[in-house]
């Protein structure tokens, strides 16, 4: 059989082949990048909420407790959020009248949900439960940073299931006692493997599990 093409296109054809392949890796690397943008993740973007709320003026400024606004983070998945009568406990006395709290009063007056833009919002296809890891010493800032810092709440993590796996793989790393899940600026101790296998242990936490079952995360 006669052949086709005449070897002088031989360096066109591998140059055609290399460059191929370096456009796709290009492509890939750029969709990579994009994706892990924050205009795809969202992480440290503020989002505007109805009311500006102000986490660092509550919990750093007044000491407040997340559990006080997120009534049912120990025992639901969903750690919940504050109602009117929650907020109008104190504000019905501190602020009561500023211009800035106008939507809350009437929340409460008329009983309408305030329509607040969830910044933590996983996927459907992911299941997380808060009071599990509230239970196994996972620390509230460990996922949502030091919110006690943020006039308003933005995401510090991307929340890609590389994140969570990190935790997963190596729970030592990040485990703290569980006086210490709502603690804000919690510094690890020096021995801080030492004190996370033996909280591994004593919270009965098995490294890897997600791994070996999808089902835990993806239901």
């Amino acid at each position: 059989m006669p052949q086709i093409f005449h070897p002088s296109t031989n360096p066109f054809s591998r140059v055609s082949i290399f460059g191929a392949l370096f456009f796709l890796a290009g492509i890939a690397g750029i969709l990579t990048l994009f994706f892990r943008s924050s205009y795809v993740s969202r992480v440290n973007v503020v989002v505007a909420q109805p009311v500006d709320f102000s986490h660092q003026a509550h919990v750093s400024g007044r000491g407040i407790d997340c559990r006080y606004c997120h009534t049912s983070v120990e025992e639901s998945g969903f750690a919940g959020i504050p109602s009117t009568q929650t907020c109008m406990t104190c504000h019905s006395q501190i602020f009561a009248d500023s211009p800035a709290l106008a939507m809350v009063r009437e929340s409460f007056q008329n009983g309408e949900y305030i329509p607040w833009i969830r910044v933590h919002d996983l996927p459907d296809f992911a299941y997380f439960d808060h009071q599990i890891h509230v239970a196994k010493g996972v620390g509230c800032e460990t996922c949502h940073g030091r919110v006690d810092q943020m006039p308003l709440i933005r995401k510090t993590e991307t929340f890609y299931m590389e994140f969570c796996l990190e935790c997963h793989r190596n729970p030592e790393r990040y485990i703290r006692p569980r006086e210490e899940v709502y603690t804000m600026g919690y510094v690890p101790p020096q021995d801080q493997q030492t004190l996370g296998l033996r909280l591994v242990e004593e919270y009965d936490i098995a490294p890897g599990s997600v791994l070996d079952d999808c089902y835990i995360c993806h239901r």
